[in-house]
């Protein structure tokens, strides 16, 4: 990973860090010495990061980082808010919206609750914690944004309809917020993950195994760190694995009759 020398006065905020890819955020930047905003669903989820981070061993070549942990519902509208007010004049100087869900399944047996739930975590909250932090990054001429989107946002999915379109709405925005604060010292970047190695693929063993023997699918801990080391060079964007990059050019050209063909004769196999 490229160094990013850590602020004593800045911070790292990161969403949806109980597990997975946040989770690894987070032990990479402590590593590097950066004070972290850990936020997850709860205060018990976003206390036991802390914990883990500060029972880590100090490097004696810096400071030990401070670690505040906050604990709210980020697919609550209002979440941005709660955040704003916990957070107070702390300077906030890398922002990493990393928290999601993976719905599957018909989209005429989801919930409206489970509808607005996605959209507003994947979407709403984080436009707004991107509204939140954004000025203050570009009146200081220093700040990273990280945006999570996904390779799904490059084509429909079926069973995924949900997920996909608002991880195609993050790519847009990401994209345009970027050429926003061009100039102004602020790096917006983009990641489009495929198969990640975290409880959103809650895989059997050998599936898992079989998945990085083909390089379908890598370690959270590879995926956070080829993220951030393009966040921290100021790259538009990032897709670790080279199968997603072999595929990218034929997922939007997929004809949609196949796309059909393959959910009626195989969605049914694959449950999460």
């Amino acid at each position: 990973m490229k160094i990013k020398t850590a602020d004593r006065k800045g911070y790292a905020l990161i969403t949806g860090t109980w597990s997975g890819m946040g989770r690894e955020y987070a032990r990479q930047l402590y590593a590097l010495g950066h004070n972290l905003i850990v936020i997850d669903i709860n205060q018990k989820f976003a206390d036991e990061v802390r914990e883990e981070l500060e029972g880590l061993k100090a490097n004696p070549s810096w400071r030990r980082p401070e670690v505040i942990a906050i604990g709210v519902d980020l697919a609550l509208v209002g979440a941005a808010a709660i955040i704003a007010e916990k957070v107070g004049d702390r300077r906030v100087d890398i922002l990493i919206n990393n928290a999601g869900v993976l719905p599957y399944g018909d989209f005429t047996e989801y919930s409206q609750e489970e509808i607005s739930r996605v959209m507003v975590l994947h979407n709403l909250t984080l436009v707004q914690l991107c509204n939140l932090f954004a000025p203050g990054m570009k009146e200081r001429g220093y700040g990273y944004i990280l945006n999570i989107s996904s390779l799904c946002s490059w084509m429909p999915y079926p069973v995924l309809s949900v997920y996909s379109a608002t991880k195609r709405f993050i790519k847009s925005f990401s994209r345009s917020l970027r050429v926003e604060l061009m100039g102004s010292g602020v790096s917006v970047t983009t990641a489009y993950f495929g198969a990640v190695s975290t409880n959103l693929f809650p895989l059997q063993e050998s599936m898992r195994k079989r998945a990085f023997r083909l390089g379908i699918m890598i370690s959270a801990e590879q995926a956070a760190r080829k993220a951030l080391n393009a966040t921290f060079r100021g790259r538009a964007n990032v897709m670790p694995g080279l199968i997603n990059w072999i595929f990218l050019p034929i997922l939007p050209i997929v004809p949609k009759r196949m796309l059909h063909f393959f959910h009626k004769k195989y969605g049914y196999k694959i449950k999460f």
